[in-house]
């Protein structure tokens, strides 16, 4: 079970994540976890272009390491870097001392202020563990789920998710995978000309 839209509690029970960016601004932030891969991410970043669009890729640290000139191309097209661990493991079932070392074994490679714990689960004392070995970070999770990782999902839907649920300001989460490519392959270049068509912009973070 997973909520498309995030609900206010939720981000009231962690006001020190960020959730949106709150704004009235016509602007959207686009995130990718789980790259960068072959395929997958240049399909990403090819559409991204059409629109001369910048979004924010939270990546895996070993697959940064294994596609490190995809990884470079990110950079090159002027998208923002997150750090989605180095081996995209769950906060809930680690122990903190393992999820900082995962953490830092990723930010030695990906050098970034800007984290996305993956599933969107990490334990109060992880963040506290993690901003302490480095302060200046920003941990980001997002106020619209598309569900393109979930297969049982028809990708009209995944397309519904997002064109129902996105505003001004918010933080869309898509996934750069083999997992979510079918559904992400129909929902992102429809639904990024309807948001263009409706003259928003694309930004990267932080805001």
């Amino acid at each position: 079970m997973y909520l498309v839209k995030t609900p206010w509690l939720l981000k009231k029970l962690y006001p020190n994540l960020i959730w949106d960016a709150g704004t009235d601004t016509r602007c959207i932030y686009l995130t990718f976890d789980d790259g960068p891969i072959p395929i997958v991410t240049p399909f990403v970043l090819n559409i991204l272009k059409k629109h001369n669009a910048r979004a924010t890729f939270f990546c895996i640290g070993d697959n940064a390491d294994k596609y490190p000139d995809i990884f470079e191309q990110l950079k090159t097209d002027g998208h923002a870097i997150g750090n989605h661990t180095f081996n995209h493991i769950k906060g809930w079932s680690t122990d903190n001392n393992t999820y900082l070392d995962n953490f830092l074994l990723a930010d030695k490679l990906l050098d970034t202020p800007l984290f996305r714990p993956p599933y969107g689960r990490i334990k109060r004392a992880q963040a506290k563990l993690l901003k302490q070995a480095r302060p200046d970070l920003k941990i980001v999770m997002w106020n619209v789920l598309s569900g393109d990782f979930d297969i049982s999902l028809k990708p009209e839907q995944c397309l519904k998710n997002v064109l129902k649920h996105t505003k001004p300001g918010s933080i869309v989460l898509f996934h750069d995978s083999i997992k979510a490519f079918h559904r992400l392959e129909h929902a992102l270049p429809l639904a990024m000309e309807h948001w263009a068509n409706e003259g928003y912009e694309f930004k990267v973070l932080p805001f």
